[in-house]
């Protein structure tokens, strides 16, 4: 608990109140959002996973409130079951070469799932994505990451540290794996951009020669996607996190001596960063060239600013003491950048690149089969970097004294960002990149469309509402919503959250600017289990102690699909009547599930077999317990709906025969949502639907089969 803050003792055991004020709690009942009606509008058919899984909120801004259910309903689409590992979520729904086969993990994006995810209900989804990550092998140091301090920041939302502690040996077996990228005389990591996920940054353009000439090379080690070998403030934030996290995870393993090993780390790191990487002639965290080549020279700065310098805040690296203090660097300058127009501040998107760097948005690279425009980092917009940007910005506003950036500047960069999900009007479709410019997305392939590498819900629960997840039992409550709204802002009277376990406990968090809109008094309320422990009073920090929880095992255990094979050779093999093209037999058993059109994916039979009806087969290799199986079909609405009828059948020694009393939910196939059925525990080895395909001309497409022991 932080010593600055003044406490108050109040009711509910200990309620905490860190504000100016002191607010009456008064008993109440909990109002209650219309579930059912957001979740049906948001969600469709699959509205069920959504009910059971997710917090809900409404807010008095429309799109903010959208692309909220727009950021859950992707992170849905990204859960990939992978069998008796569980889960891992992916970044791209499409596969891309770079990744790593079978499961197509990347694990850069890897803790950005995790801050998301740590939101679910169920934690059993993102434990057994931790521990597909170390135990699994998920995490290769492909790229830079920050998994720990992301698995360490999780717990901080469950209450739970065991996902941590069990993997505590292998975290810091991937730590210590960056020891050939630390130069032990500066206590720094070095790295190339396009393995710290940042390819044509600054420093590779320039170190490569592409900065200095009018026509850069079609090489990629010649025109800035590699070389740029530099002293990072990403990478560094990103092991200084880490190795914060495995000090804390080991002093709850009763191993102090390994914890303050890490934590020396940590401070060594913290203390290279802050005397090297601060350039104060630019006010700002930059690169420092780790080696010199004919253009650059090692130790250098880079010639610009990037939005890779506001990392340190997302771990609060930086010290927070107010400037102004005798012989103190003033870091929080650095945030005059984010908001000038001239520099990071687009006027649709904030810049990785300021405009006054010379090679500002100018294109090198090309998908080689469309001949569209591929990654950058010099200059576009990237949720990957606005998302880190603005967790950062609120670790600032909450935690830091400084004169520079507000809450009301939280909330339009917030409301910027929201509106770049937008692929068109009402549309939401998160893209790779955009242009800060213009607003326009940059890359435009295939693979981009609801793409995953950045976050959105954490920035609303845990930054707009104000949960501040903490590793006591306290449940910290503090709202980035502005005082005063700024002229020509629109104003945000009310907003509810409720559903959000914490610790093991239900909470809602619930802002009503005049009391008209709940009926429970005008400003801020926090409920736990249904009993209001703070408010109603004005927007301030609150803090509520908590009793402790125990937390379940058996709540973090996923159940195993037996029909899943995420790519190996030895799963389950799929057959069926006819199909569409040979890779769509193996979709609908290969772990993914969405339902978006832009992404076509899963099992259709043949058109061209004009046939009345059709099946689909899978083999699990060995015999398998079945006690329920889901069904998922896709439609569009126009030329996919879902099949007519369905049966389930096994073999036998006699063929195929029907699996007696299947008890269907619903009982009429269903579209865009889940088709379960039960039934009593059979053994089989192979499992076969058979469809009544829908009428001509509409075809229909199974989009993934799951099989589960009773």
């Amino acid at each position: 608990m932080n010593a600055r803050r003044t406490m108050a003792m109040l009711s509910f055991g200990i309620l905490l109140s860190t504000g100016i004020v002191t607010a009456q709690v008064a008993e109440v009942r909990e109002p209650v959002l219309p579930r059912e009606k957001l979740a049906a509008e948001n969600f469709g058919a699959d509205a069920p996973w959504f009910l059971q899984n997710i917090p809900f909120m409404e807010i008095d801004d429309a799109p903010i409130q959208q692309i909220y259910y727009y950021r859950w309903k992707l992170y849905r689409s990204h859960i990939r079951e992978i069998g008796a590992q569980g889960t891992a979520v992916l970044e791209f729904l499409d596969d891309v070469p770079w990744a790593m086969e079978p499961y197509t993990d990347l694990n850069d994006s890897s803790s950005f799932h995790i801050l998301e995810g740590r939101w679910l209900r169920n934690p059993a989804i993102i434990d057994s994505l931790i521990d597909h990550l170390y135990a699994g092998g998920g995490n290769d140091r492909h790229f830079s990451e920050s998994i720990a301090a992301a698995t360490e920041a999780s717990t901080r939302v469950t209450g739970d540290p065991e996902p941590g502690l069990r993997n505590l040996d292998v975290m810091q077996s991937i730590f210590n794996t960056w020891n050939d990228h630390f130069d032990i005389r500066r206590n720094l990591y070095w790295i190339e951009p396009v393995l710290d996920a940042t390819e044509y940054t600054i420093s590779s353009i320039d170190a490569s020669g592409a900065g200095f000439v009018s026509q850069p090379s079609k090489e990629d080690n010649h025109n800035g996607f590699r070389e740029g070998f530099a002293f990072r403030p990403t990478i560094n934030a990103y092991q200084y996190g880490n190795a914060l996290a495995i000090a804390r995870f080991a002093r709850l393993a009763g191993k102090p001596d390994l914890s303050a090993d890490y934590s020396l780390r940590a401070e060594n790191i913290r203390s290279a960063v802050l005397g090297q990487l601060w350039n104060p002639d630019f006010q700002h965290f930059t690169d420092r060239y780790q080696r010199s080549t004919p253009y650059v020279t090692e130790g250098n700065f880079i010639r610009g600013r990037e939005m890779a310098g506001y990392l340190p805040w997302f771990y609060e690296l930086p010290p927070m003491e107010a400037a102004g203090q005798a012989g103190s660097v003033d870091y929080a300058a650095a945030w005059k950048h984010v908001l000038s127009p001239a520099e990071l501040a687009g006027p649709y998107g904030l810049r990785t690149v300021e405009p006054s760097y010379p090679r500002y948005l100018v294109q090198y690279r090309y998908d080689r089969a469309s001949g569209k425009p591929e990654c950058q980092w010099n200059g576009p917009s990237w949720p990957f970097q606005t998302s880190q940007a603005l967790t950062a910005l609120a670790n600032l506003l909450n935690d830091y004294h400084q004169p520079y950036i507000t809450h009301a500047d939280y909330l339009r960069l917030l409301r910027q960002y929201t509106a770049e999900h937008f692929l068109s009007p009402g549309h939401p479709d998160i893209q790779e990149d955009y242009n800060p410019d213009t607003g326009k997305p940059i890359v435009g392939l295939a693979r981009s469309h609801h793409y995953s590498h950045s976050t959105y819900v954490d920035l609303i629960l845990s930054g707009l509402i104000g949960i501040r997840p903490r590793a006591d039992d306290v449940l910290e409550v503090n709202p980035l919503l502005p005082a005063d709204t700024p002229a020509g802002a629109q104003p945000i009277h009310y907003f509810a959250v409720q559903g959000v376990l914490y610790h093991g406990r239900d909470v809602s968090v619930i802002y009503d600017a005049d009391g008209s809109r709940y009926g429970i008094g005008s400003g801020l309320s926090v409920f736990v289990d249904g009993k209001r422990v703070f408010g109603p009073g004005p927007l301030a920090r609150a803090e509520i102690a908590l009793a402790a929880k125990t937390h379940s095992a058996a709540a973090t255990t996923m159940p195993e699909d037996f029909a899943v094979n995420p790519g190996l050779p030895y799963g389950p093999k799929a057959k069926a009547s006819s199909t569409i093209s040979p890779a769509a037999l193996s979709q609908a058993i290969d772990g993914r599930m969405w339902f978006f059109p832009e992404n076509p994916n899963g099992w259709s039979p043949d058109p061209a077999a004009k046939t009345s009806s059709s099946w689909y087969s899978i083999d699990f290799g060995q015999n398998r317990v079945i006690g329920s199986v889901e069904l998922y079909f896709f439609s569009d609405g126009k030329d996919y709906q879902a099949p007519a009828a369905f049966h389930l059948q096994y073999r036998t020694e006699k063929g195929w025969q029907s699996i007696p009393n299947q008890q269907r939910t619903p009982e009429q196939p269903l579209a865009n949502g889940v088709n379960r059925i039960e039934f009593p525990g059979l053994s089989m080895r192979e499992l076969r639907i058979e469809f009544t395909n829908p009428p001509s001309p509409a075809l229909f497409r199974l989009i993934e089969v799951k099989a589960f022991a009773p």
